[in-house]
């Protein structure tokens, strides 16, 4: 008979966690300023983020030290690829710092995407995103059904931004796919938003996120990627406002200089839905 053994060299006594989630888009998070878990985080991701064999989450976040911020993350995607940012991800980052002690109200911490600024605001958090890039506008692509147009905007990740009539008619898992795996966007590819205008200055969104490779009830840099593309579209000012899929609304808030985007913020909820211990079972073979 196999024998059922840990991931080498995580403990073989539980790990707390926390459970969260920004608009539907869920996370587990742990305390890890003390190094603990290490180069096997991203096996560690994979498994406990397991709907099914584990607790089951969008992504994994290790709080960790940092000598220039309050403190610094590693960033899972569910798949176990490590992330530059996730802007869900960050308001929970940004509240389970301040929950536990870490930061206090007003924070910084460092993400690959560079340090992002943070706010509790009331029971809400904002987070200042990395200055976004509008990489292309209007570019057509070819995929099974036809063509597809749409707008590239770097909000920190990736993100590909399709205007539709209704989002609700769209295939998102087959269409989100095969844009994120089209070779315009080769190696790395790239997250899928389809968007719809319900009134001025409003936008309902869904989104195909590269690294969960499946749908997610919400995606904070990609719903900032869709308000400034519809910014550039339609002339819209800030704030814009985006209804997710989990039915709650992000708050994208920016400046314009010409074609520029500038102090971007995102705002939104940063739930706890529970907190705990993680067994070794979670991870064992």
């Amino acid at each position: 008979m196999k024998t059922a053994t840990p991931i080498e060299p995580l403990p073989l006594t539980p790990i707390a966690f926390a459970k969260m989630n920004g608009a539907g888009n869920d996370f587990i998070l742990i305390d890890n300023r003390g190094g603990e878990i290490g180069p096997e985080a991203a096996e560690l991701a994979r498994r406990v983020c397991h709907r099914r064999l584990a607790v089951g989450a969008d992504g994994l976040i290790l709080i960790e030290s940092s000598e220039t911020a309050d403190f610094a993350w590693r960033f899972f995607n569910s798949d176990g690829s490590l992330a530059e940012m996730c802007g869900n991800g960050a308001r929970c980052a940004a509240r389970f710092a301040h929950l536990n002690g870490i930061a206090g109200p007003t924070m910084r911490f460092e993400t690959l995407a560079g340090v992002i600024r943070a706010e509790i605001r009331g029971d809400e958090v904002a987070i200042r995103i990395t200055p976004p890039k509008l990489v292309a506008v209007d570019l057509t692509l070819t995929v099974s059904s036809g063509t597809v147009s749409l707008d590239r905007v770097d909000t920190g990740v990736p993100h590909a931004v399709v205007f539709v009539d209704d989002p609700a008619a769209v295939d998102v898992a087959a269409l989100g796919r095969e844009i994120r795996f089209h070779p315009q966007f080769a190696p790395a590819g790239t997250n899928v938003n389809f968007a719809a205008v319900t009134a001025a200055g409003v936008l309902a969104l869904r989104t195909y996120e590269r690294g969960v490779e499946d749908e997610t009830l919400a995606c904070g840099t990609g719903a900032t990627a869709a308000a400034l593309a519809a910014a550039r579209r339609f002339g819209w000012q800030a704030p814009v406002f985006v209804d997710t899929a989990s039915g709650r609304r992000l708050t994208i808030s920016f400046t314009v200089d010409g074609n520029q985007f500038n102090d971007p913020w995102l705002q939104g909820d940063a739930r706890l839905a529970c907190s705990g211990m993680l067994s070794p079972e979670a991870w064992r073979d």
